[in-house]
């Protein structure tokens, strides 16, 4: 600005010599010239007050902000922070038996001490140091897990006290407010990143805690066997098979290789339908659960409903010649990316997401064959087996699908429950096929109208999308892209209040919306029969379970998160 200012003032002086030259004769004297030099000069001499005066208005700016620094500064350095019952000067809450000021207190306090431990060590002052350490390792002792003034032991004031006397002596030896703001700084980043790391261990334990199976669901998976095979064959069948192919009966698809959960799922639609005995439902597990799930339900019949146990793996017609993942999990990449442990991840938790063994069942890909499995049907009602039914189904029966194949709950009030959040649309396949801001939907409760099913060939659709997929390039492993892009254009949206999601992962759930739903489902990590489950819904699941059952008190069941 200084040098602005001089430029300037060099040019007002040059125009001011022109002018007398002109005067004195030694320039033409012409009146163009003359005004055009007048006009100039005045110009000239605006700008130079204007920029004299921005100049003399920049210098008390700064002036004036170094005053309030230097203020601010002292006044940090006066705060008594010693204040009990108080977390700051300026931020004086009201006291109720709950506050948590004096542990926030402290906190600061720690704080404050871990910084000055450094720049005391940079400085030199070995014995503030060591004075300031001991008063830290007081205070962390004091404060242990508080995390309310209640949660303190009563020598919590004495520590505040004498933390705050080796500060003040920090403060008067050691104040630095640069390189306070840089220690902090340094702090806030290395916890930023703790926290980082922390996440991303949560998220992997998460991942691989929802792949275990409680042993006390084994336990009882175990016994329920070995009971099954020691029955005669006559005892093995179940009542009113003549139900299984009634089109005029409300059938239910249920596929699961867990007991307790397929229970609550058969037990929670029973007690909530109108007419028990028009339901029907068709269970499929696999060969290791098979005797199981068979022998649960002949000890614990589902009142007038019918039911029906099938074993996957006794499907024939459900092999690698015909079914695509079956082919390509037979493949050495896949087993490569299944079985090879010590194979490096790229996203840590998110890959082992998509390692879930639930991707190598049929029963998770059967979904897609239900017109094969159930020839004589018309209608099936698909359930996962991680729902709980609260009202009575039959309604949805009656839903116009308008020709759609799949009735089901769209998801896609949050923005990354669209297509582009499951389909990789950098590939030209999925990008001329789909919108990318097409709204998703949900598996878990879905209507499936077989007849429609059978004339557009659905499972046909999906033969060729899974064919095209063989090298994961169009979606991750999972059956809900493939089902996006088979049945896309072929979904009927259903009220939101059928099937109300997220128990498994949201724990914001609206209450309301919880206790108004027909089906309330704990897709996510977060089963209700896992330790991880969470507490406040877990209440749900849990009131379709007799937990004085003889065999789930032998097998130590209990009504908490806790099967080990």
């Amino acid at each position: 600005m200084i040098l602005t200012c001089s430029k300037s003032n060099q040019k007002a002086t040059d125009l001011k010599q022109e002018m007398s030259q002109v005067k004195e004769g030694k320039l033409p004297n012409d009146d163009h010239s003359h005004d055009m030099l007048t006009t100039t000069l005045r110009r000239q001499l605006r700008d130079n007050r204007r920029e004299k005066h921005v100049a003399g208005l920049v210098q008390k700016d700064d002036e004036a902000t170094v005053k309030l620094e230097n203020a601010a500064i002292e006044r940090s350095k006066a705060v008594d922070s010693a204040v009990l019952g108080k977390y700051n000067m300026w931020r004086k809450e009201i006291d109720n038996e709950n506050s948590d000021s004096t542990v926030r207190l402290m906190s600061d306090q720690i704080i404050l001490a871990k910084v000055y431990i450094i720049i005391a060590s940079m400085k030199n002052k070995l014995d503030l140091r060591k004075e300031l350490q001991i008063r830290l390792k007081e205070s962390l002792h004091a404060l242990g897990e508080s995390t309310t003034d209640a949660d303190l032991p009563h020598s919590a004031s004495d520590k505040i006290k004498a933390m705050e006397k080796v500060l003040a002596k920090a403060r008067e030896q050691l104040y630095d407010c640069k390189l306070m703001l840089g220690k902090l700084r340094a702090m806030l980043q290395a916890s930023v990143e703790q926290v980082m790391s922390l996440k991303k261990d949560s998220m992997f334990l998460s991942q691989l805690a929802a792949k275990t199976v409680p042993n006390a669901i084994h336990c009882l998976s175990m016994r329920l066997t070995i009971e099954y095979y020691l029955l005669p064959a006559e005892k093995r069948k179940f009542p009113r098979s003549e139900n299984l192919e009634n089109p005029k009966l409300y059938h239910y698809a249920l596929f699961s290789d867990n007991v307790l959960a397929a229970s609550v799922v058969v037990n929670s639609t029973i007690m909530n339908a109108k007419d028990p005995s028009k339901h029907v439902f068709h269970l499929v597990t696999d060969k290791l659960n098979f005797g199981a799930m068979n022998m649960w339900f002949l000890l614990n019949p589902p009142g007038k409903a019918t039911i029906n146990v099938e074993n996957v793996d006794e499907f024939k017609w459900l092999n690698s010649s015909y079914c695509p993942v079956l082919r390509q999990l037979e493949t050495a990449a896949m087993k490569e990316y299944y079985f090879k442990a010590d194979q490096p991840t790229n996203s840590g938790s998110s890959n082992l997401k998509y390692r879930n063994p639930k991707y190598l069942s049929m029963l998770n890909h059967l979904r897609f064959y239900l017109p094969q499995v159930y020839p004589k049907l018309d209608k099936i009602l698909f359930l996962d087996d991680d729902i709980v039914v609260q009202k009575d189904l039959t309604g949805l029966w009656s839903v116009e699908l308008h020709g759609k194949v799949n009735g089901a709950v769209e998801t896609c009030g949050e923005s990354f429950h669209r297509f582009d959040k499951y389909l990789n649309f950098s590939n030209p396949h999925i990008s001329q096929n789909f919108d990318p801001n097409a709204c998703g939907w949900a598996y878990g409760m879905n209507m499936f109208d077989l007849k429609v099913w059978r004339k557009k060939d659905i499972t046909g659709i999906y033969h060729k999308w899974q064919n095209m997929n063989e090298d994961r390039a169009l979606w991750k492993l999972g059956t809900l892209p493939p089902g996006l892009i088979t049945f896309y254009g072929l979904t009927h949206p259903l009220q939101k209040s059928w099937h109300v999601l997220g128990l498994g992962y949201n724990p914001n759930v609206d209450k309301k919306e919880i206790e108004s739903a027909a089906v309330i489902h704990y897709n996510g990590n977060m089963k209700p029969w896992l330790e991880l489950a969470m507490t406040k819904y877990r209440s749900y699941w849990t009131k379709y379970i007799k937990y004085d059952h003889p065999y789930l008190h032998s097998c130590k069941f209990r009504n908490e998160p806790d099967y080990n």
